[in-house]
């Protein structure tokens, strides 16, 4: 007999598990080119089973995203122990999983409206961003790295714009580089 805890604990690893395997599939086929029966095949689930874990096909593509945003900051925040520097690293990496950055501009899109599931999703996003870019400015400053007259506030601001901005561009040109391009514009802005 198995524990509503235990059941629980399946569950949530279970819904790991599906997670995992769509930031797979979705960054080697693409939002246009995935399945969500791709998606469950891959799993081992039937397409209802794998929709029990999601409200929606809209809020699985936003916790896709979620964790898209936690392996990225593990990867490359983590390990260059700075926000801006992770930024770049992931710009760069960017290129790499076509299909992510295609999933995320598409929801980015709809998530303007405040009922739509990923809308959460990029409020809270870009609100760690800043803060963390913010946090990276301000111990910049204080380095002396940065001049003491620049907002740091304004300069995440910026630097998100310009790393969206980039990722639009880049999915109608591929040969732009984001990470090289975002990199260029940072020096630029604290000359």
């Amino acid at each position: 007999m198995t524990t509503a805890r235990g059941s629980y604990a399946k569950g949530v690893a279970r819904r790991v598990e599906i997670l995992r395997v769509a930031l797979s599939v979705f960054a080697r086929e693409g939002y246009r080119g995935t399945s969500l029966r791709e998606v469950s095949r891959e799993v081992g689930v039937s397409l209802p089973g794998l929709m029990h874990y999601f409200e929606s096909k809209e809020h699985l593509f936003a916790a896709i995203l979620r964790a898209r945003d936690a392996v990225d900051a593990e990867e490359f925040t983590a390990s260059s122990g700075d926000v801006i520097d992770g930024l770049i690293a992931v710009m760069r990496h960017n290129r790499d999983v076509p299909g992510l950055v295609e999933l995320y501009l598409t929801m980015a899109a709809a998530a303007g409206d405040p009922t739509h599931p990923a809308h959460e999703f990029f409020v809270e996003h870009i609100g760690v961003t800043r803060a963390g870019l913010v946090e990276a400015i301000t111990v910049r400053q204080a380095a002396g790295e940065v001049s003491a007259d620049a907002d740091p506030e304004h300069l995440a601001r910026i630097l998100i714009a310009i790393a969206d901005g980039l990722q639009v561009q880049w999915s109608l040109d591929p040969s732009i580089d984001m990470g090289a391009d975002l990199e260029r514009a940072w020096k630029l802005l604290v000359r």
